[in-house]
């Protein structure tokens, strides 16, 4: 990424200040702080300028972000969901907070449905299967895969991360069995793959774009409904004849249950409308990201089918809560 396009995805267009009907003290002189459960820079800080800032724009007051990594984005939800539920602390979100982590850990100190209010999906982070260039082509991988039961390998974020589950879910529907060999993060996976020390992974796309088109990895597919524009030469999985073969990972925002319903309703209203202007739909793609379902329902029923999903899931993977 150039520059010129980091500036322009760190810059949010000015937006029109709009009040909280019944609600003219929200939010007042006190800071709201938008909780994000990663180290500081990348994605998520470019994510946490665009909501600070047209929350901001949008509602009048001061957005801040606190970075609280950790536990697989367990001790951020833990401080929202205690939060005083006032709206001014809300919690960056994502698909694995709300519907892996309450299967991964025994007692992650939150219920993803009862503790929260739920305000919206942002985005839904685009995944790519990448390979080393040795491998041709994925029916190559997936040929030898077969011959080799468990001798080949993939690699991953961690056991139970999205990049865990959703080669679970890819192996199963490819019928072959891989080796399973999870990292610290994507940055040490990433490291690997390149090295020709394991096959394949499911990178995001934003991470493995420029490896792709360095040449450095092979860009099999992506779990999409469609191909990604600024890639548009790597073909869907359905294309190869993994029919619907698509994969939540969503981000989103949520407060501390017991938020007033018209802060609720203003919070929901605001961040909607920001994440459906086209710039920021445009940075989005640049970042890797596709439009989600806007809105508290959207939010609250992908939670409830993901929860669902990632059971199969991890019973499948092997993964019992810690």
């Amino acid at each position: 990424m150039t520059a010129l396009s980091r500036r322009a995805l760190l810059t949010a267009p000015m937006l029109a200040a709009i009040p909280v009907a019944g609600q003219s003290s929200f939010p007042g002189a006190r800071p709201v702080t938008l909780v994000m459960p990663y180290t500081a820079g990348g994605l998520p800080t470019v994510l946490g300028n665009i909501i600070t800032q047209g929350l901001a724009q949008r509602l009048g007051g001061s957005f801040l972000t606190d970075f609280r990594p950790g536990a697989a984005t367990a001790i951020a939800a833990r401080q929202v969901a205690r939060a005083q539920p006032d709206g001014h602390t809300l919690l960056f979100g994502s698909v694995t907070t709300f519907a892996a982590v309450p299967h991964a850990q025994r007692n992650p100190g939150y219920d993803p449905i009862a503790d929260f209010e739920h305000l919206t999906m942002i985005g839904n982070t685009l995944f790519m299967l990448v390979g080393h260039p040795r491998w041709p082509s994925l029916s190559a991988v997936l040929d030898e895969a077969r011959r080799r039961p468990g001798q080949l390998s993939y690699a991953s974020f961690g056991i139970g991360s999205t990049a865990h589950l959703v080669m679970v879910d890819f192996l199963r529907r490819a019928g072959v069995e891989m080796l399973h060999i999870p990292f610290g993060g994507s940055g040490p996976a990433i490291t690997e793959i390149l090295a020709g020390r394991v096959d394949l992974m499911f990178p995001t796309f934003a991470s493995a774009k420029p490896h792709v088109e360095a040449g450095r990895l092979q860009g099999f597919g992506v779990p999409a409904r469609s191909r990604i524009a600024s890639m548009p030469a790597v073909p869907t999985l359905g294309e190869l004849g993994f029919t619907d073969f698509l994969f939540d990972a969503w981000l989103g925002v949520s407060a501390p249950a017991g938020t007033p319903p018209a802060v609720v309703d203003a919070l929901e209203e605001a961040l909607v409308t920001i994440f459906a202007e086209p710039a920021t739909r445009a940075r989005l793609e640049e970042l890797g990201l596709e439009p989600a379902p806007p809105g508290r329902a959207a939010m609250a029923a992908s939670i409830r089918r993901n929860l669902d999903a990632n059971r199969e899931l991890m019973a499948r993977a092997g993964v019992t809560p810690e």
